[in-house]
């Protein structure tokens, strides 16, 4: 998908960076949630020495989707935050979704603050936040907004900029989706693409904690946010993330955060006389893109195998059906040559798929 609309002017400049070498990205990192003064300045302390974190976050307020469920500390971890700043020498950043939190946040030396998802979406809470931000000095990050509006999340963007807020940039935290996948948010990167492409002075880092909901797939989202040339990372760290008080399954150790980020490739923007900005360099981030949705599809249609395998054990029903797998491939190559794609080609890949889902029935079977 390929962004149509007029580029969007808005005043900004890059998030500072704190870290001592300037050609790493910003990282933003720290608890989902504030638990505790000594939760805080644990994790904080154990962040500082992997010399690779820029800013220290952690929620103070947090809007969740049940009523009943863990909706943040309060003011009261205000202070807490402000302590983990002068005791680290750490900048520190919280969400905010109305205009109290903006005054607390500020009264409480916050450096950064973040827009997140749900408040993205609507308008007048954003709006809300851009009259409490005039005058303000502070660096503000917008997250996209729950479900895959380009022109929302540059609505958000462009009130916080009326605002004179000149230190301003978006996070990508992917999308809701009614389609099961393996994220917890689908990363749909065509949209910060678009962004990019409607802004292009505007730094957009992503938080893949948000996108994978697990911590298994943080580095690999990490790896590709640089990739797609994203200027830094949100990654949630707990000390304890199996007690977490909320999101604990996406929430590294402050070891594993270490691990990951020097485990992290930063390539070069430019390489070979600017051949990244190249047509040829264009159409492979477009496969790039795509070959990530054909896998997140095969391995649901995996997923559908094995229950269908479940039920054929469970009803004493042969793994192998002849006639309906001879229509499936008769339909499949009809509409593939319709689409200009070989016979040859869809044979062999059906020949494929098909052997994988016996072999996963068979195993379920026996």
């Amino acid at each position: 998908m390929t962004y149509t609309g007029a580029k969007v002017e808005i005043e900004t400049e890059h998030i500072p960076n704190t870290l001592e070498n300037p050609e790493w990205p910003l990282l933003i990192a720290g608890p989902c949630s504030a638990e505790s003064e000594e939760q805080l300045l644990d994790i904080a302390v154990k962040l500082k020495n992997t010399r690779r974190i820029s800013v220290f976050r952690a929620g103070i307020w947090k809007p969740r989707t049940r009523p009943n469920s863990f909706e943040g500390i309060g003011v009261r971890g205000l202070p807490w935050m402000q302590k983990v700043k002068r005791k680290t020498g750490l900048r520190i950043a919280t969400e905010v979704a109305n205009a109290e939190h903006v005054e607390l946040a500020l009264k409480y030396e916050v450096d950064m603050l973040w827009v997140g998802a749900r408040t993205s979406a609507n308008p007048f809470s954003v709006q809300e936040i851009a009259d409490a931000l005039k005058g303000a000095d502070v660096a503000v990050l917008v997250k996209n907004p729950v479900n895959p509006d380009t022109e929302l999340w540059i609505g958000a963007l462009e009130r916080i900029s009326k605002a004179g807020i000149k230190k301003l940039g978006a996070i990508h935290r992917g999308f809701s989706s009614h389609e099961k996948s393996v994220f917890r948010n689908s990363p749909m990167w065509n949209i910060p693409i678009e962004l990019k492409a409607a802004c292009p002075q505007l730094p957009i880092i992503c938080d893949p904690s948000h996108i994978c909901g697990n911590t298994e797939l943080i580095p690999f989202i990490s790896q590709k946010a640089l990739d797609m040339d994203m200027k830094g990372l949100m990654i949630e760290v707990h000390n304890n993330p199996p007690c977490a008080w909320s999101d604990a399954k996406q929430q590294l150790t402050p070891e594993r955060y270490g691990e990951l980020i020097y485990g992290l490739l930063l390539r070069s923007s430019l390489p070979l006389a600017d051949e990244s900005q190249s047509p040829l360099a264009k159409l492979r981030a477009e496969i790039d893109l795509l070959d990530d949705e054909i896998i997140q599809k095969l391995s649901l249609r995996m997923n559908i195998s094995g229950k269908i395998g479940l039920y054929k054990k469970e009803n004493n029903v042969k793994i192998l059906q002849m006639s309906r797998w001879n229509n499936i491939v008769a339909n499949r190559i009809n509409m593939g040559k319709a689409m200009g794609l070989s016979e040859e080609f869809l044979k062999r890949y059906l020949d494929l798929i098909h052997q994988e889902s016996i072999n996963i029935q068979s195993a379920i079977m026996n």
